[in-house]
C-alpha cells in the first residue's frame, strides 16, 4: 500500500522535531566546513609547504581541502532541499530516506539501498 503522504512530502516520515535537528545539524557542519576551508586558505600555499613541509605532508592539505568543499556543497544541496520540501526522498528511486539514516548522515541524498547499489558499482 502506498502512503500518499510521504510522496506528496517526503519529508511526512520525520516529525518537525527530527527535521529541526536535521537542519541544526546540516548547519553546524555548514559553519565547520567553511571554518576550515578559511583555515586551509590562510596557511601557507602549497609551494611554501613543500618547501617546509613533505610532499606527503602538503598532499594530505590538498585533499583535506577537497574533502571540505565535497561535504560543504553536500551539505548546502541538504539544506537546499530542506528549504524547498524535498528532502528526504532518495534521488534515484524516490522513497524515503531512512530516518536513521539522516540522523547520522543528514545530507544523504540516496536510501541505505540506493547507496549501496551506487557504491558496488565504484
Amino acid at each position: 500500500m502506498v502512503n500518499h503522504q510521504t510522496i506528496d512530502n517526503p519529508a511526512a516520515h520525520l516529525s518537525p522535531e527530527d527535521l529541526a535537528a536535521l537542519r541544526e545539524n546540516l548547519h553546524e557542519q555548514h559553519l565547520f566546513r567553511q571554518e576550515q576551508l578559511r583555515q586551509i586558505a590562510a596557511a601557507p600555499r602549497a609551494e611554501d609547504l613543500l618547501r617546509r613541509r613533505s610532499a606527503a605532508q602538503a598532499e594530505v592539505q590538498v585533499k583535506v581541502a577537497a574533502s571540505a568543499r565535497m561535504v560543504l556543497a553536500d551539505v548546502e544541496a541538504a539544506l537546499r532541499r530542506i528549504a524547498e520540501g524535498r528532502y528526504g526522498t532518495c534521488h534515484l528511486c524516490r522513497r524515503p530516506v531512512e530516518r536513521e539514516r539522516l540522523m547520522i548522515v543528514p545530507q544523504a541524498r540516496y536510501c541505505a539501498r540506493c547507496q549501496q547499489v551506487r557504491e558496488a558499482g565504484r
